[in-house]
């Protein structure tokens, strides 16, 4: 068996006090800064756990955010509605419509695992945390509420200059030049002329042959 390998480096005795009683001087001669809330909103990092927003467009009702989250905090409700056929000659499909969307703040402890579980980017954080009650009973949320916070939810950081673009931009630029060269298609179709057919014309009467008899 190999011996593990010694610190290089040796230790004075009060090392350890030396260095903390430094930073206690270093943080003494610092001069007290006193951030008047409210009147002076703090500078809040990027991806501050403020409030949740809901964007309603993309949730699928999958109920995967609330099956995960810890708290049972999240609160949804739908129905099934019956989608005619996109074809002639297929079949009708059937869809969940989101009926409530609530999230009770009370409960919830800010895990974000709600958010990193929704396959469809349906929920978002928002750094707005200024949305305390006198009512306990007001801090469920619900889903027009969880909407207006989408509207503070900040932009994503842009991309670096050399990365690849994501699967998701690729795959919707594609669809929308697929519609778009469908909608072109159909549009050329509709404004070509139609073709005039020829008017029938009268047989000639066959023409008696030399020789034969009238």
């Amino acid at each position: 068996m190999t011996a593990s390998p010694q610190p290089s480096g040796r230790s004075f005795p009060g090392s350890g006090l030396a260095k903390g009683l430094a930073v206690t001087l270093r943080t003494m001669t610092k001069k007290t800064v006193t951030a008047q809330y409210p009147e002076t909103q703090p500078d809040l990092p990027p991806r501050t756990r403020g409030v949740i927003g809901l964007f309603e467009e993309n949730c699928t009702v999958c109920m995967l955010c609330a099956r995960e989250c810890p708290d049972w905090c999240i609160y949804i409700d739908s129905h099934k509605e019956t989608v005619p056929p996109a074809a002639p000659g297929g079949r009708e499909r059937s869809r969940n419509v989101l009926d409530r969307f609530a999230i009770d703040f009370s409960l919830c402890m800010y895990c974000g695992i709600c958010i990193e579980v929704c396959p469809f980017d349906a929920l978002f954080w928002s750094p707005e945390f200024e949305y305390a009650e006198t009512d306990i009973r007001d801090l469920t949320h619900e889903r027009d509420k969880l909407r207006d916070w989408m509207w503070t939810v900040p932009a994503p950081p842009a991309l670096v200059p050399a990365a690849e673009e994501p699967k998701e931009y690729a795959a919707a630029r594609k669809s929308a030049d697929r519609s778009a060269d469908q909608q072109a298609a159909e549009a050329a179709t509709a404004a070509r002329p139609e073709p005039t057919r020829p008017e029938p014309t009268q047989p000639k009467p066959d023409r008696p042959e030399d020789g034969d008899a009238r």
